[in-house]
């Protein structure tokens, strides 16, 4: 069990986390990994362009009662990557983060797909760090994250906040993901960067802007599927290698509020 990578990604609403989720998935598996991704957006979305179509999620399942099984749960995506939706509460109520572990202990019981994977990724919302988001960590579920994050203001907020509930927790931060929006100009991968310098940790890829991306979304396919050529596919691979290499992890520094407004105004700013 020890030799399991068990990786979260955590980030903004709407930053690109399950796309990137799906495409280091895919990429991993292309390299001969068996890779189980757990979808814990209350979206549901992490596995669409995985699997090419919505699945079940286990707290729907759970709620409707009878008997689970294996296969009711787990599915079986691009180059046999598994595929779980935790699903979540309506909005407002109950918690996300609970939710995930009542639904991976209820998975344990009925199936080992977790015992028989190399790398376990978690997509993890991070908008709100509230209790559930430590539920997942306090369960030893997830031994790294990552932070996924562009060049503007409220998503690196977000990032800042999560790195604060990470320290927390003593959990290392693997690296910063730059998914950039092109928002702030030509300077947003020297935004990140330094962000994530001083995070204590590294910016360990920059995703270009990239039409591809969406094209592929729309067929319910990755990039490493839907487009393997692609600029974007390598982009994915070159992440996905970084992930399973495991770099050096440290515990994350946050910034104050004031140092990363003055963060995001000097760098941001067009000279």
């Amino acid at each position: 069990m020890s030799s399991i990578k068990h990786v979260a990604i955590y980030g903004k609403g709407g930053i690109g986390k399950s796309c990137t989720a799906s495409n280091i998935a895919a990429a991993c598996a292309e390299e001969g990994h068996k890779v189980l991704v757990v979808g814990c957006d209350p979206k549901s979305d992490s596995s669409i362009t995985l699997v090419g179509r919505r699945i079940p999620t286990m707290m729907d399942l759970i709620l409707k009662g009878g008997e689970i099984k294996e296969e009711d749960v787990i599915h079986e995506g691009y180059k046999g990557v598994r595929c779980i939706e935790v699903g979540g509460p309506e909005p407002g109520v109950g918690c996300a983060g609970r939710g995930i572990i009542v639904a991976i202990d209820f998975l344990r019981k009925v199936s080992k797909a977790m015992e028989q994977v190399d790398l376990v990724l978690y997509d993890v919302p991070g908008d709100i760090v509230c209790g559930g988001f430590s539920a997942p960590i306090r369960k030893g579920l997830v031994s790294q994250a990552y932070i996924i994050t562009s060049g503007e203001y409220m998503p690196l907020y977000a990032g800042n906040n999560i790195s604060k509930g990470l320290r927390r927790l003593n959990t290392p931060l693997a690296g910063v993901i730059c998914n950039s929006r092109e928002s702030t100009g030509e300077r947003e991968g020297e935004i990140v960067a330094q962000f994530a310098r001083e995070l204590n940790s590294r910016m360990v890829a920059f995703i270009p802007k990239d039409p591809i991306v969406q094209q592929c979304e729309r067929r319910a396919v990755t990039v490493i599927e839907g487009a393997p050529e692609s600029r974007m596919a390598d982009v994915y691979r070159a992440l996905a290698r970084e992930i399973m290499s495991g770099g050096e992890a440290k515990i994350p520094e946050p910034l104050s509020d004031e140092r990363l407004m003055e963060l995001s105004r000097d760098l941001g700013s067009e000279e």
